[in-house]
């Protein structure tokens, strides 16, 4: 098991900053991933980061302005979050995959295996 903890989120202005932060322990993991949800939608991939290696993958409308990093001696996963807008008003959860063999690269909730509880962002106009 993964367990995963979200914090950071918040009510703020457009145009401010937030950073989100997801606190991960137990079992190794290979992928971890950010999603959001807004209300009366599904849930979208976000942002994504092999947890060895670093490399990361963006939904296209948050590309530029947020960026998913780790701290491995913190086993902590960062969502630094730029210019935001009304539209990024959504709960925002952490995922992580296990290990599986294969290059694939994990962007749908289906491929990941843990989830944190989400974290509240609301962007006012």
């Amino acid at each position: 098991q993964v367990q995963l903890v979200e914090s950071g989120g918040g009510l703020v202005q457009a145009g401010d900053s937030l950073r989100l932060s997801c606190a991960a322990s137990g079992r190794t993991f290979s992928s971890l991933g950010w999603f959001r949800q807004a209300l009366g939608k599904e849930r979208e991939f976000v942002a994504a980061l092999r947890w060895i290696g670093g490399t990361t993958r963006y939904l296209d409308s948050v590309k530029g302005r947020f960026t998913i990093s780790r701290d491995y001696a913190k086993n902590t996963a960062y969502l630094q979050m730029n210019s935001l807008k009304p539209e990024d008003t959504a709960i925002y959860y952490c995922a992580a995959r296990r290990v599986y063999s294969g290059s694939y690269y994990p962007i749908s909730a289906r491929d990941y295996d843990y989830w944190g509880q989400g974290t509240q962002v609301t962007v006012s106009s």
